[in-house]
């Protein structure tokens, strides 16, 4: 871990950039351009922390916040994002997102895609939003946990194919399950009689964007203290180009989607199942038991508007962003 930057309180806003090491090819290169532009905004230095195998994000994240930053930027793939996040919760420290993997769902529904300058532009203009964040027995989570199909697909994903062609990697991961046989699910919302459904995948989302950006729950509220269900329940391959049409379409109902909402999500399988939280595997599990922690995160958007999708303006902020980076570099 490196630790590096002014954190004496001698000018400007106090941030810090937790890094991971393994997902940027030139880091002597990002470190300048994110000093030079945070500082031609009127910041101090940041401070820069490297993840390690041992620690992905958090531990360091939790040092950024005892020296006094304000922000603190996630540099790396999802795993580094949530790492910052279990970190970040129940704080008034404000995460921006400076994505640098191939997933980066959280990037994704901000429409940052890999894209410096505009993760450093939303920043500094500052748009704020307070957002919902999703418990999984102490786990936390900004976008979505699931089970079945999306955590095989990842697992599924090699690292190399995600390197050279990004998030259509997935969709080849995904082929390769496309076949497989459903869950045997229970699903109880709240105090409501449990539903049951023999599935291919559950999600639980606080926000609507999959990997590339598709919009898979498109009444997803990140603030709106509720989490929403999507149950998959295809059977055959054409019940899966179906239900991609409908979602590509953003057609107002999807066939073989049901979806639920609610406070407090249990989902019990009869055997182990992959699960995922925010586009990371984790330990396969009968059970994926779910609850809202309303307004618990801040996060920089790239404006601080009450819309449902938290890339409202991107572009915009997108070309706002180039032209600031390039005048810092000149400056």
């Amino acid at each position: 871990m490196e630790n590096r930057g002014d954190s004496d309180g001698t000018g400007g806003i106090c941030s810090a950039v937790v890094v991971n090491p393994a997902k940027v090819t030139d880091l002597d290169g990002l470190r300048d351009t994110v000093t030079e532009t945070l500082t031609a905004a009127g910041w101090a230095e940041p401070l820069w922390f490297e993840t390690t195998v041992e620690d992905p994000g958090k531990g360091q994240t939790e040092e950024a916040i005892k020296a006094g930053a304000e922000v603190v930027f996630a540099c790396g793939g999802d795993g580094t994002v949530l790492s910052c996040v279990n970190a970040l919760v129940g704080t008034d420290v404000a995460l921006a997102v400076l994505p640098s993997g191939t997933g980066n769902l959280l990037a994704a529904n901000l429409g940052l895609s890999t894209d410096l300058a505009t993760g450093l532009q939303v920043a500094i203009e500052r748009g704020r939003r307070r957002l919902d964040v999703g418990d999984l027995e102490g786990q936390y989570f900004t976008v979505m946990a699931g089970m079945g199909f999306d955590a095989q697909m990842l697992d599924a994903t090699n690292e190399t194919t995600k390197k050279r062609i990004g998030w259509p990697a997935y969709v080849i991961g995904a082929a390769k399950h496309l076949r497989d046989r459903p869950m045997r699910v229970e699903i109880k919302i709240d105090d409501q009689p449990p539903v049951r459904r023999r599935a291919r995948s559950v999600l639980v989302a606080n926000v609507g964007r999959l990997q590339g950006g598709v919009r898979l729950l498109t009444e997803a509220e990140p603030d709106d203290g509720l989490l929403d269900v999507a149950v998959l329940t295809p059977n055959n391959l054409r019940h899966w180009l179906e239900l991609g049409w409908a979602v590509l379409r953003r057609h107002e109902r999807v066939p073989r989607m049901l979806t639920l909402r609610g406070k407090q999500v249990r989902i019990k399988a009869r055997r182990n199942e992959p699960r995922e939280l925010d586009g990371d595997l984790i330990e396969p599990g009968r059970t994926l038991n779910v609850k809202v922690r309303p307004e618990s995160l801040w996060l920089c958007v790239p404006r601080p508007e009450e819309s449902p999708d938290l890339s409202y303006d991107a572009d915009a902020v997108a070309e706002r962003g180039e032209e600031f980076v390039e005048k810092a570099r000149r400056e």
